[in-house]
Protein backbone atom coordinates (compact mmCIF):
# COMPACT_ATOMS: atom_id res chain seq x y z
CA UNK A 1 0.00 0.00 0.00
CA UNK A 2 0.94 3.29 -1.01
CA UNK A 3 0.06 4.60 2.72
CA UNK A 4 3.16 2.45 4.14
CA UNK A 5 5.48 4.09 1.44
CA UNK A 6 4.62 7.92 2.22
CA UNK A 7 5.31 6.67 6.06
CA UNK A 8 8.53 5.15 5.81
CA UNK A 9 9.31 8.70 3.66
CA UNK A 10 8.41 10.63 6.77
CA UNK A 11 9.99 8.86 9.03
CA UNK A 12 13.04 9.45 7.17
CA UNK A 13 12.92 13.16 7.07
CA UNK A 14 12.44 13.05 10.58
CA UNK A 15 15.69 10.69 11.24
CA UNK A 16 13.31 8.09 13.00
CA UNK A 17 15.52 5.30 12.33
CA UNK A 18 13.49 2.61 13.81
CA UNK A 19 10.25 3.44 13.10
CA UNK A 20 11.61 3.67 9.61
CA UNK A 21 12.75 0.45 9.61
CA UNK A 22 9.48 -1.48 10.45
CA UNK A 23 7.87 1.11 8.02
CA UNK A 24 10.23 -0.29 4.86
CA UNK A 25 9.42 -4.13 6.70
CA UNK A 26 5.48 -3.11 6.20
CA UNK A 27 5.86 -1.47 2.34
CA UNK A 28 7.99 -4.79 1.43
CA UNK A 29 4.99 -6.76 0.38
CA UNK A 30 3.13 -4.03 -1.66
CA UNK A 31 5.85 -2.44 -3.14
CA UNK A 32 8.50 -3.03 -6.24
CA UNK A 33 12.08 -3.25 -5.31
CA UNK A 34 12.71 -0.44 -7.43
CA UNK A 35 10.42 1.83 -4.84
CA UNK A 36 12.01 0.52 -2.14
CA UNK A 37 15.78 1.08 -2.73
CA UNK A 38 15.80 4.99 -2.38
CA UNK A 39 14.10 4.49 0.87
CA UNK A 40 16.81 2.14 1.34
CA UNK A 41 19.51 3.86 0.08
CA UNK A 42 18.27 6.92 2.57
CA UNK A 43 18.45 4.99 5.02
CA UNK A 44 21.57 3.94 4.70
CA UNK A 45 22.95 7.11 4.67
CA UNK A 46 21.69 7.98 7.86
CA UNK A 47 23.37 5.20 9.63
CA UNK A 48 26.31 5.76 8.10
CA UNK A 49 26.06 2.46 5.75
CA UNK A 50 28.41 3.63 2.85
CA UNK A 51 28.31 -0.18 1.37
CA UNK A 52 24.12 -0.27 1.53
CA UNK A 53 23.79 2.93 0.45
CA UNK A 54 25.90 2.53 -2.40
CA UNK A 55 24.25 -0.89 -3.35
CA UNK A 56 21.11 0.71 -3.20
CA UNK A 57 21.79 3.38 -5.31
CA UNK A 58 23.85 1.68 -7.89
CA UNK A 59 20.34 -0.51 -8.38
CA UNK A 60 17.76 2.47 -8.54
CA UNK A 61 20.29 2.92 -11.33
CA UNK A 62 20.36 0.40 -12.81
CA UNK A 63 17.24 -2.07 -12.42
CA UNK A 64 17.49 -4.67 -14.93
CA UNK A 65 21.58 -5.73 -14.14
CA UNK A 66 21.73 -8.72 -12.22
CA UNK A 67 25.01 -7.57 -10.45
CA UNK A 68 23.80 -4.43 -9.34
CA UNK A 69 20.46 -6.64 -7.37
CA UNK A 70 22.54 -9.15 -6.12
CA UNK A 71 24.92 -6.50 -4.47
CA UNK A 72 22.01 -4.98 -2.79
CA UNK A 73 20.21 -8.13 -1.99
CA UNK A 74 23.67 -8.74 0.02
CA UNK A 75 24.72 -5.56 1.87
CA UNK A 76 20.65 -5.59 2.97
CA UNK A 77 21.24 -9.20 4.76
CA UNK A 78 24.53 -8.00 5.55
CA UNK A 79 23.05 -4.63 7.25
CA UNK A 80 20.13 -6.48 8.87
CA UNK A 81 17.60 -5.71 6.39
CA UNK A 82 16.52 -9.29 5.79
CA UNK A 83 12.80 -8.33 4.82
CA UNK A 84 13.88 -6.22 1.95
CA UNK A 85 16.79 -8.89 1.31
CA UNK A 86 14.52 -11.31 0.61
CA UNK A 87 12.95 -10.44 -2.56
CA UNK A 88 16.34 -8.77 -3.99
CA UNK A 89 18.00 -12.11 -3.66
CA UNK A 90 14.67 -13.92 -4.43
CA UNK A 91 14.13 -12.06 -7.71
CA UNK A 92 18.45 -12.98 -8.43
CA UNK A 93 17.51 -16.16 -8.12
CA UNK A 94 15.02 -16.23 -10.61
CA UNK A 95 17.36 -14.61 -12.91
CA UNK A 96 20.35 -17.24 -12.36
CA UNK A 97 18.57 -20.32 -10.80
CA UNK A 98 22.03 -22.56 -10.85
CA UNK A 99 24.30 -19.65 -8.44
CA UNK A 100 25.06 -21.24 -5.09
CA UNK A 101 26.00 -17.91 -3.85
CA UNK A 102 22.14 -16.41 -4.14
CA UNK A 103 21.04 -19.54 -3.30
CA UNK A 104 22.92 -19.86 0.35
CA UNK A 105 22.11 -15.72 0.64
CA UNK A 106 18.44 -16.10 -0.26
CA UNK A 107 18.44 -19.44 2.47
CA UNK A 108 20.32 -16.60 5.45
CA UNK A 109 17.93 -14.09 4.84
CA UNK A 110 14.79 -16.58 4.45
CA UNK A 111 16.04 -17.58 8.11
CA UNK A 112 16.47 -14.29 9.62
CA UNK A 113 12.81 -13.46 8.85
CA UNK A 114 11.44 -16.73 9.85
CA UNK A 115 10.23 -18.38 6.87
CA UNK A 116 12.13 -21.63 7.04
CA UNK A 117 9.51 -23.74 5.16
CA UNK A 118 10.24 -21.45 1.73
CA UNK A 119 14.19 -22.19 2.86
CA UNK A 120 13.82 -25.64 2.67
CA UNK A 121 11.46 -25.77 -0.47
CA UNK A 122 14.34 -23.59 -2.54
CA UNK A 123 16.86 -25.66 -1.33
CA UNK A 124 14.68 -29.09 -2.46
CA UNK A 125 15.01 -27.58 -5.88
CA UNK A 126 18.63 -28.62 -6.32
CA UNK A 127 17.78 -31.87 -6.62
CA UNK A 128 20.59 -34.23 -6.65
CA UNK A 129 22.65 -31.13 -7.42
CA UNK A 130 23.01 -30.15 -3.37
CA UNK A 131 26.63 -30.21 -1.77
CA UNK A 132 27.92 -31.10 1.22
CA UNK A 133 27.60 -27.33 2.15
CA UNK A 134 24.38 -27.05 0.79
CA UNK A 135 22.90 -30.41 2.58
CA UNK A 136 24.02 -29.35 5.44
CA UNK A 137 22.07 -26.13 5.63
CA UNK A 138 19.24 -28.08 4.09
CA UNK A 139 19.52 -30.18 7.37
CA UNK A 140 19.33 -27.45 9.80
CA UNK A 141 16.04 -25.74 7.94
CA UNK A 142 14.39 -28.45 7.76
CA UNK A 143 14.91 -28.84 11.67
CA UNK A 144 13.95 -25.28 12.00
CA UNK A 145 10.67 -25.71 9.76
CA UNK A 146 9.75 -28.94 12.09
CA UNK A 147 10.46 -31.00 9.11
CA UNK A 148 12.18 -34.02 11.67
CA UNK A 149 12.07 -37.14 8.81
CA UNK A 150 13.59 -34.41 6.48
CA UNK A 151 16.34 -33.40 8.78
CA UNK A 152 17.45 -36.87 10.07
CA UNK A 153 17.75 -37.91 6.51
CA UNK A 154 19.95 -35.07 5.08
CA UNK A 155 22.16 -35.21 8.68
CA UNK A 156 22.44 -39.32 7.54
CA UNK A 157 23.70 -38.32 3.71
CA UNK A 158 26.64 -35.79 5.43
CA UNK A 159 29.62 -36.94 5.18
CA UNK A 160 31.12 -37.90 9.27
CA UNK A 161 33.22 -34.65 9.23
CA UNK A 162 30.22 -32.38 8.14
CA UNK A 163 27.79 -33.74 11.02
CA UNK A 164 28.22 -31.09 13.38
CA UNK A 165 28.01 -31.47 17.27
CA UNK A 166 25.06 -28.63 17.35
CA UNK A 167 23.19 -30.48 14.90
CA UNK A 168 23.43 -33.75 16.38
CA UNK A 169 22.73 -32.23 19.58
CA UNK A 170 19.55 -30.54 18.17
CA UNK A 171 18.68 -34.13 16.64
CA UNK A 172 19.13 -35.86 19.22
CA UNK A 173 17.02 -33.77 21.95
CA UNK A 174 14.81 -34.12 19.43
CA UNK A 175 14.48 -37.57 20.36
CA UNK A 176 13.46 -37.61 24.27
CA UNK A 177 11.47 -34.30 24.60
CA UNK A 178 8.27 -36.68 24.66
CA UNK A 179 6.61 -33.87 23.75
CA UNK A 180 4.71 -33.48 19.97
CA UNK A 181 6.58 -31.15 18.80
CA UNK A 182 3.97 -29.34 16.37
CA UNK A 183 3.68 -25.73 15.81
CA UNK A 184 2.25 -25.41 19.36
CA UNK A 185 4.70 -27.30 21.33
CA UNK A 186 7.05 -24.18 22.49
CA UNK A 187 8.48 -25.74 25.01
CA UNK A 188 9.81 -29.12 23.15
CA UNK A 189 11.54 -26.93 20.52
CA UNK A 190 13.12 -24.45 22.96
CA UNK A 191 14.93 -27.40 24.43
CA UNK A 192 15.64 -29.86 20.92
CA UNK A 193 17.14 -26.16 19.42
CA UNK A 194 19.08 -24.64 22.12
CA UNK A 195 19.17 -27.04 24.82
CA UNK A 196 17.87 -24.92 27.65
CA UNK A 197 14.70 -25.68 29.52
CA UNK A 198 11.80 -23.10 29.31
CA UNK A 199 9.91 -22.89 33.15
CA UNK A 200 6.56 -20.85 31.76
CA UNK A 201 4.52 -20.05 29.17
CA UNK A 202 2.83 -16.53 28.25
CA UNK A 203 -0.63 -16.84 29.42
CA UNK A 204 -1.73 -13.71 27.07
CA UNK A 205 -2.90 -13.97 23.27
CA UNK A 206 -1.99 -17.98 23.16
CA UNK A 207 -4.36 -17.64 19.92
CA UNK A 208 -3.40 -14.13 18.97
CA UNK A 209 -0.02 -15.01 17.82
CA UNK A 210 2.00 -15.25 20.70
CA UNK A 211 1.99 -19.31 21.39
CA UNK A 212 3.40 -18.54 24.72
CA UNK A 213 6.14 -16.27 24.00
CA UNK A 214 5.98 -12.86 25.28
CA UNK A 215 6.23 -9.43 23.19
CA UNK A 216 6.53 -6.41 25.81
CA UNK A 217 6.35 -7.57 29.45
CA UNK A 218 6.54 -5.20 32.08
CA UNK A 219 7.81 -7.55 34.89
CA UNK A 220 6.85 -7.42 38.45
CA UNK A 221 8.33 -8.99 41.61
CA UNK A 222 5.47 -11.75 41.66
CA UNK A 223 6.68 -13.13 38.03
CA UNK A 224 9.84 -13.18 39.11
CA UNK A 225 9.26 -15.49 42.36
CA UNK A 226 7.06 -17.57 40.09
CA UNK A 227 10.17 -17.98 37.66
CA UNK A 228 12.46 -18.71 41.07
CA UNK A 229 9.18 -21.50 41.81
CA UNK A 230 9.80 -23.10 38.65
CA UNK A 231 13.35 -22.90 38.62
CA UNK A 232 12.99 -24.70 42.14
CA UNK A 233 10.13 -27.55 40.06
CA UNK A 234 13.05 -28.25 37.86
CA UNK A 235 15.96 -28.78 40.11
CA UNK A 236 14.31 -30.96 41.90
CA UNK A 237 12.45 -33.44 38.98
CA UNK A 238 16.41 -33.24 37.77
CA UNK A 239 17.44 -34.31 41.42
CA UNK A 240 20.10 -30.90 41.44
CA UNK A 241 21.16 -29.57 44.48
CA UNK A 242 23.87 -26.98 43.78
CA UNK A 243 26.31 -25.59 46.37
CA UNK A 244 26.10 -22.32 45.44
CA UNK A 245 24.26 -19.12 43.82
CA UNK A 246 26.98 -17.44 41.79
CA UNK A 247 26.03 -13.90 41.27
CA UNK A 248 26.93 -11.59 37.90
CA UNK A 249 27.72 -7.84 38.86
CA UNK A 250 25.19 -6.07 36.75
CA UNK A 251 22.38 -5.00 38.86
CA UNK A 252 19.45 -6.79 37.84
CA UNK A 253 21.11 -10.09 37.79
CA UNK A 254 22.27 -9.24 41.55
CA UNK A 255 18.61 -8.93 42.84
CA UNK A 256 17.17 -12.08 41.24
CA UNK A 257 21.00 -13.82 42.68
CA UNK A 258 20.03 -12.99 45.85
CA UNK A 259 16.80 -14.32 46.06
CA UNK A 260 17.58 -17.51 44.26
CA UNK A 261 19.95 -17.67 47.66
CA UNK A 262 17.71 -16.85 50.26
CA UNK A 263 14.51 -18.65 48.58
CA UNK A 264 17.43 -21.97 48.10
CA UNK A 265 19.25 -21.68 51.01
CA UNK A 266 22.45 -21.44 49.45
CA UNK A 267 25.13 -18.86 49.69
CA UNK A 268 25.42 -16.15 47.43
CA UNK A 269 29.44 -15.93 46.15
CA UNK A 270 30.80 -13.97 42.99
CA UNK A 271 30.37 -15.28 39.64
CA UNK A 272 33.51 -17.48 38.58
CA UNK A 273 33.62 -19.48 35.59
CA UNK A 274 35.90 -22.08 36.96
CA UNK A 275 33.19 -22.61 39.68
CA UNK A 276 31.92 -25.82 39.84
CA UNK A 277 28.36 -27.11 41.06
CA UNK A 278 26.65 -23.28 41.00
CA UNK A 279 24.28 -21.89 40.08
CA UNK A 280 24.39 -19.08 38.14
CA UNK A 281 21.84 -16.49 37.84
CA UNK A 282 20.76 -14.11 35.14
CA UNK A 283 18.44 -11.01 34.61
CA UNK A 284 18.44 -11.13 30.95
CA UNK A 285 22.04 -12.12 29.58
CA UNK A 286 21.60 -9.68 26.63
CA UNK A 287 22.22 -7.14 28.58
CA UNK A 288 25.64 -7.87 30.39
CA UNK A 289 29.12 -7.67 29.75
CA UNK A 290 29.83 -9.61 26.27
CA UNK A 291 33.20 -10.49 27.21
CA UNK A 292 31.60 -12.25 30.28
CA UNK A 293 28.80 -13.97 28.77
CA UNK A 294 31.67 -15.52 26.13
CA UNK A 295 32.52 -17.05 28.86
CA UNK A 296 29.66 -19.19 29.89
CA UNK A 297 29.55 -20.88 26.78
CA UNK A 298 32.07 -23.45 28.11
CA UNK A 299 30.41 -24.51 31.19
CA UNK A 300 31.88 -25.82 34.73
CA UNK A 301 31.24 -29.46 35.74
CA UNK A 302 27.50 -29.02 37.70
CA UNK A 303 27.24 -25.37 36.57
CA UNK A 304 24.02 -24.36 36.18
CA UNK A 305 22.69 -21.55 34.21
CA UNK A 306 19.65 -19.18 34.96
CA UNK A 307 18.22 -16.57 33.12
CA UNK A 308 14.97 -14.83 34.09
CA UNK A 309 14.09 -13.21 30.57
CA UNK A 310 15.67 -14.80 27.08
CA UNK A 311 15.36 -12.36 24.31
CA UNK A 312 14.07 -14.51 21.74
CA UNK A 313 14.25 -11.83 18.92
CA UNK A 314 18.25 -11.20 19.41
CA UNK A 315 19.42 -13.92 21.75
CA UNK A 316 22.19 -13.67 23.94
CA UNK A 317 25.60 -15.34 22.32
CA UNK A 318 24.78 -18.39 25.00
CA UNK A 319 21.33 -19.60 25.67
CA UNK A 320 20.76 -20.30 29.24
CA UNK A 321 19.99 -24.10 30.97
CA UNK A 322 16.85 -22.34 32.31
CA UNK A 323 14.55 -19.58 31.04
CA UNK A 324 11.60 -18.70 32.29
CA UNK A 325 10.44 -16.78 30.27
CA UNK A 326 11.07 -15.69 26.47
CA UNK A 327 9.98 -11.98 25.77
CA UNK A 328 11.30 -9.35 23.71
CA UNK A 329 10.73 -6.12 25.48
CA UNK A 330 11.40 -6.28 29.38
CA UNK A 331 10.99 -3.49 31.66
CA UNK A 332 12.32 -4.88 34.93
CA UNK A 333 10.34 -3.69 38.31
CA UNK A 334 12.89 -2.03 40.16
CA UNK A 335 13.71 0.17 36.80
CA UNK A 336 12.47 3.42 35.82
CA UNK A 337 8.73 3.10 34.35
CA UNK A 338 5.74 4.10 33.46
CA UNK A 339 2.50 3.83 35.41
CA UNK A 340 -0.72 3.71 33.57
CA UNK A 341 -3.65 4.69 36.15
CA UNK A 342 -7.09 4.29 35.10
CA UNK A 343 -8.12 7.48 33.12
CA UNK A 344 -4.98 9.48 33.81
CA UNK A 345 -2.14 10.48 32.11
CA UNK A 346 1.24 8.22 32.26
CA UNK A 347 3.03 8.62 35.82
CA UNK A 348 6.62 7.73 35.81
CA UNK A 349 7.93 6.07 38.39
CA UNK A 350 11.69 6.29 39.38
CA UNK A 351 14.15 3.34 39.65
CA UNK A 352 14.31 1.65 43.07
CA UNK A 353 17.42 2.63 45.04
CA UNK A 354 16.74 0.01 47.76
CA UNK A 355 19.52 -2.33 48.07
CA UNK A 356 20.20 -5.84 46.00
CA UNK A 357 19.37 -7.33 48.81
CA UNK A 358 16.72 -5.46 49.96
CA UNK A 359 14.93 -6.14 46.48
CA UNK A 360 15.58 -9.46 47.03
CA UNK A 361 13.91 -10.27 50.15
CA UNK A 362 11.06 -8.57 48.77
CA UNK A 363 11.09 -10.71 45.97
CA UNK A 364 11.11 -14.33 47.84
CA UNK A 365 7.93 -12.56 50.21
CA UNK A 366 6.20 -12.43 47.03
CA UNK A 367 3.19 -14.72 45.76
CA UNK A 368 4.73 -17.52 43.35
CA UNK A 369 1.03 -18.24 41.64
CA UNK A 370 1.36 -17.92 37.95
CA UNK A 371 -0.31 -14.73 36.28
CA UNK A 372 -3.92 -15.42 35.47
CA UNK A 373 -3.47 -14.74 31.73
CA UNK A 374 -6.53 -13.72 29.69
CA UNK A 375 -7.80 -17.61 29.93
CA UNK A 376 -7.34 -19.05 26.40
CA UNK A 377 -3.17 -20.30 27.15
CA UNK A 378 -3.33 -24.15 27.94
CA UNK A 379 -2.67 -25.31 31.23
CA UNK A 380 0.97 -25.64 32.07
CA UNK A 381 1.03 -27.09 35.70
CA UNK A 382 3.79 -28.26 37.54
CA UNK A 383 3.68 -31.47 37.28
CA UNK A 384 3.75 -31.52 33.74
CA UNK A 385 6.92 -28.97 33.43
CA UNK A 386 8.30 -32.10 36.04
CA UNK A 387 7.24 -34.65 33.68
CA UNK A 388 8.82 -32.72 31.25
CA UNK A 389 11.84 -32.65 32.60
CA UNK A 390 12.10 -36.14 33.69
CA UNK A 391 12.14 -37.37 30.19
CA UNK A 392 15.27 -34.75 28.77
CA UNK A 393 17.16 -35.03 31.95
CA UNK A 394 19.22 -37.50 30.20
CA UNK A 395 20.28 -34.89 27.28
CA UNK A 396 20.40 -32.20 28.99
CA UNK A 397 23.42 -30.19 29.99
CA UNK A 398 25.62 -31.91 27.47
CA UNK A 399 28.63 -29.67 25.54
CA UNK A 400 28.94 -26.09 24.84
CA UNK A 401 26.06 -23.65 25.48
CA UNK A 402 24.89 -22.45 21.63
CA UNK A 403 23.71 -19.35 20.40
CA UNK A 404 20.79 -19.72 17.70
CA UNK A 405 18.64 -16.86 16.70
CA UNK A 406 16.08 -18.19 15.03
CA UNK A 407 12.60 -18.85 16.67
CA UNK A 408 12.13 -22.19 14.88
CA UNK A 409 8.66 -24.12 14.09
CA UNK A 410 6.80 -22.72 16.56
CA UNK A 411 5.89 -18.96 14.97
CA UNK A 412 5.03 -16.01 17.36
CA UNK A 413 4.21 -12.11 16.44
CA UNK A 414 7.16 -10.05 16.67
CA UNK A 415 7.37 -5.86 17.01
CA UNK A 416 10.06 -4.31 15.17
Amino acid sequence: MTESLDEARRLLDAEDVPRAVRALRAATADHSLSELAPLVGRLARLVGFDDLGAAAAAFAARPADLGALCEFGRFCLRRGLSSVAVPALREALRRDPDAEDLLIGLVFSLRAEGLHAEAVGALLKRGQRLDRRLRRILALEALLAGRLPLAREQFALLPPDDRSADLRGMLARADVTGSPLDEQDLRGWHFALTGGILGSLSPYAWDAGMAGRWAYLGDSVELCRHGLHRLGVILAAAGLRPSSVSLLPDRDSEILGHAAAQLFGLPAVPYEPSRADTLVVAYELGEADPKLVETLRTRAPGQLLFEHASCWTDPAPVWADVSTLLAQFVVRPWGEHHRYPDGAEPVLVPADTRTAEDIAAEIVRASAAAPSGDGFTPADPDEELAAFVAAVAGRWREGERIRLDPSGPVPSNRFF
